[in-house]
């Protein structure tokens, strides 16, 4: 299987191009590939294929096969890979994804894509404003907010000492989600930047989640905490979040092709 390695501020997907390959088996392949010491090593796998109702379709299949329904920095990368390898040559594209249809705007230097800005939608807020919660015997606070696929963010005055290897588990699993959810760490660090971790469901910490940038910007604005345009500091970089006056947040953020090869998935 031909592929290529792409990353979103460190958040980086194996992207298979199925206007030319066939992936019989995501879920599996998503496993093998994403192992970091027997496979090619990555957060997840990203289908890239032919749609009915959008210029593109993208797949996205977690570290641990579960499939998700959209991914901010995924989709970026999904518009540089069809910009730059001339399958969508627009520079403002359309994308089908399972949590609906985005519009991507790119900008693009010297005949190749270096940022891309994604309409990301209107936010969902799915609790209570904010709502508590018991995690690990310990008393919390969360936001609920769905970006096509569900967050739960915390504010905390703190988060790089975090153990998130030890309690993101109890956060994504708890009964409260019952379908699961990706957690966002948050800390708010003036009223147009915030620092964040996460947890994403089925991968674990990941260096950045542009979905849960989203949906941690939507809850800062919602508590009050920020204003409509933040900049989100993660550990792979930096994502700009801004809410436009009709509610929709768009994202900015960069994408880059690491490398390409082959894989053989006989083998064990």
């Amino acid at each position: 299987m031909k592929f290529t390695k792409m990353e979103g501020i460190g958040n980086d997907y194996v992207y298979v191009n199925l206007f030319e390959e066939t992936v019989e088996h995501p879920a599996e392949t998503a496993v093998k590939v994403s192992d970091r010491h027997f496979g090619i090593g990555s957060d997840g796998l990203i289908l890239i294929g032919p749609s009915q109702i959008a210029d593109c379709r993208m797949r996205i299949f977690n570290a641990d096969g579960s499939e998700g329904e959209m991914c901010g920095n995924g989709i970026r990368c999904v518009g540089k890979y069809v910009y730059d390898h001339g399958l969508v040559r627009k520079e403002t594209m359309t994308v089908e994804t399972g949590g609906g249809i985005r519009q991507l705007r790119l900008t693009a230097e010297n005949g190749r894509v270096s940022l891309v800005t994604v309409d990301m939608g209107k936010p969902e807020l799915t609790s209570e404003l904010p709502e508590p919660i018991r995690v690990h015997g310990t008393e919390y606070e969360f936001t609920g907010i769905s970006m096509g696929n569900p967050h739960a963010v915390y504010v905390m005055p703190e988060i790089d000492s975090l153990d998130l290897e030890k309690i993101g588990p109890g956060f994504e699993t708890h009964p409260r989600f019952p379908d699961r959810v990706n957690s966002e760490f948050i800390r708010i660090l003036d009223r147009s930047h915030i620092q964040m971790r996460v947890w994403e469901r089925g991968s674990g910490e990941t260096w950045a989640c542009g979905t849960g940038a989203c949906a941690s910007a939507a809850a800062a604005m919602l508590l009050g905490l920020t204003d409509t345009d933040v900049d989100v500091c993660l550990r792979g970089g930096h994502l700009r979040i801004v809410k436009e006056s009709d509610g929709r947040l768009f994202m900015t953020g960069p994408a880059r092709e690491v490398f390409r090869g082959e894989i053989d998935l006989e083998c064990p």
